[in-house]
């Protein structure tokens, strides 16, 4: 106990005393920030990518979108989100001549990854939709975007709700690796906290206690908005 206690010591004297928090607080900031956008930058590709998906195949341009759209989600979910991040970051972004920071770095990697991901979710919500609801909106004189926009797509998203939650999740966990590329996360704000106390065992169990909390946290967060929709569904 009471070498714990040492430790603890040395952690909280770097914290407090030499600002350890500010970079915490950075680190929390970032983390946040680049799974948030991460997730709404996932969500606007994968619709579209699930859209494609699902129209029908009657000429050359929804064939070739749908090959695009095929190599694009192979890509992106059959190599590593680090792997990514140094593509883009040292590869990609040089040669055409663009400078991003390490954050919007990982806020376009990370929604471009999450889009891959999303897209599938998306189409196995789309296909979930009764395909009444696609008829219906046609009968009654809607064009099949009009129909995906209005009818489809909103009933596909509250369907797969739960299926997001976990993903952002996911795009939570997977921010620890943006430090590839530069990005102060809650990673490099701990690993500078302990490299100053000279002690990483509480700086690192107290970033895995933050993790936990924000998991919880979005966990929480997607209960409640089921618990709405199912009660919304009810009084409909």
């Amino acid at each position: 106990m009471g070498n714990f206690t040492a430790k603890w010591n040395q952690f909280t004297e770097a914290f407090i005393e030499q600002n350890g928090y500010e970079k915490v607080i950075e680190g929390l900031q970032n983390t946040v920030i680049i799974a948030v956008l991460g997730l709404l930058i996932g969500i606007l590709i994968g619709i579209i990518i699930a859209t494609v998906r699902v129209v029908p195949k009657y000429n050359w341009i929804p064939r070739i979108l749908n090959g695009v759209c095929s190599v694009y989600v192979g890509f992106f979910r059959g190599t590593p989100v680090v792997v990514q991040l140094l593509l883009f970051y040292y590869v990609l972004l040089p040669v055409l001549g663009y400078h991003m920071t390490g954050v919007q770095v990982s806020i376009l990697v990370f929604g471009l990854n999450s889009g891959a991901y999303i897209s599938e979710m998306v189409r196995g919500g789309i296909l979930s939709v009764d395909a009444g609801q696609m008829e219906a909106g046609r009968a009654v004189g809607l064009s099949f975007a009009t129909t995906m926009r209005k009818i489809v797509i909103p009933q596909a998203i509250k369907n797969i709700l739960p299926t997001l939650g976990n993903e952002f999740i996911a795009l939570i966990k997977e921010t620890s690796v943006v430090s590839f590329v530069g990005a102060a996360d809650l990673y490099v704000a701990f690993n500078y906290i302990g490299s100053n106390s000279y002690e990483f065992m509480v700086p690192y169990l107290v970033m895995a206690l933050i993790y936990i909390v924000l998991v919880m946290l979005i966990s929480l967060g997607i209960k409640i908005m089921e618990r709405s929709l199912r009660k919304s569904d009810r009084r409909n």
